[in-house]
C-alpha cells in the first residue's frame, strides 16, 4: 500500500511538471516549484538574455536562487531619478562573464524548461556576486541561499538598493495582468518573426521591446498564453 501511495505522489509531481509547460501563468500558482531532472553541467561562453538568464551552447540557464530586474524595468536612484536598472543588471552580469568560460551545474528545470543552475566564471559564483553587488535579489520563493548577500547589499546601498525599486517578481506580475487584461483571450505574449533573420522571438510584457512589437498573424506571427507555450512552439526569448 505504501508503495502505491509513493507512486501516486510521484505521478502527481510529474503531471504538475508537464502541466506547467502549457498552463497560463495565472493557473500556475501552485505549480511553480522547479521540476527535478537528471544532473546536468554545461560549459562555454555565455550569451546573455537578461540579468539572471543566459544561453550556453544552446541550453538556456536560469541562475539559481536569484531574481534580477527585467531588461525593460526601471528603478529610482537615491535622488529620485529614474534609470534603467534592468539594463544595468544585465551589464553587471556581462561584466562578470565577458571573456570567461562559464560552467553551470543543476538538476532542476523551471516551468519554461530552463536549467536552474549554480553558474561560475572561474571561482566566482555568479548568483552570489550579482546579489552581493546589488543587481539582483534573493529569490526567496525558491531559495534562501543568498539572503545574507542581499542584506549586505542593502546595508551598503549597492546597486538597486541605492534608491527605490519593485521586486522583479512583483514587476512581472503587474505587467502581465495589465497586458493580459487588454486581450480577449488573456494571452499577452507576442510571438514575433524577425524581418532581418527570420528567427522566431517572443516578447513577454516586461520585455524592453514589448510595446514596439506588432503582431501580424497573416505572416505567421502569433500570441501566446505563456512563455512555456512559446518555447514549445519554437520561439525563443530575445538575446541582449
Amino acid at each position: 500500500m505504501n508503495g502505491v501511495l509513493r507512486l501516486s505522489a510521484l505521478a502527481r509531481v510529474l503531471t504538475s511538471c508537464a502541466l506547467a509547460r502549457v498552463l497560463k501563468p495565472c493557473a500556475l500558482a501552485v505549480l511553480l516549484m522547479p521540476c527535478a531532472v537528471s544532473a546536468e553541467t554545461v560549459t562555454g561562453p555565455a550569451r546573455l538574455i537578461d540579468g539572471d538568464t543566459m544561453e550556453i551552447r544552446g541550453r538556456v540557464v536560469r541562475l539559481h536562487g536569484i531574481d534580477a530586474p527585467e531588461t525593460g524595468q526601471t528603478c529610482r536612484d537615491g535622488t529620485g531619478r529614474i534609470y534603467r536598472c534592468g539594463e544595468d543588471a544585465e551589464k553587471a552580469l556581462r561584466h562578470l562573464t565577458d571573456g570567461s568560460r562559464v560552467t553551470c551545474s543543476g538538476d532542476e528545470e523551471d516551468q519554461y524548461g530552463r536549467l536552474i543552475a549554480v553558474c561560475r566564471a572561474g571561482d566566482t559564483d555568479l548568483s552570489r556576486e550579482m546579489v552581493r553587488k546589488g543587481w539582483a535579489v534573493a529569490f526567496r520563493r525558491f531559495s534562501d541561499d543568498y539572503l545574507e548577500e542581499e542584506l549586505d547589499a542593502a546595508k551598503a546601498v549597492r546597486g538597486i538598493w541605492r534608491g527605490g525599486f519593485t521586486r522583479p517578481v512583483e514587476h512581472r506580475a503587474y505587467l502581465w495582468e495589465e497586458a493580459a487584461s487588454a486581450r480577449p483571450d488573456r494571452c499577452p505574449i507576442k510571438g514575433n518573426i524577425s524581418v532581418r533573420t527570420g528567427e522566431r522571438i517572443y516578447h513577454a510584457p516586461w520585455s524592453r521591446w514589448y510595446s514596439r512589437t506588432r503582431i501580424n498573424e497573416a505572416k505567421g506571427e502569433r500570441w501566446f498564453c505563456s512563455e512555456a507555450e512559446a518555447v514549445e512552439a519554437g520561439w525563443r526569448a530575445p538575446f541582449r
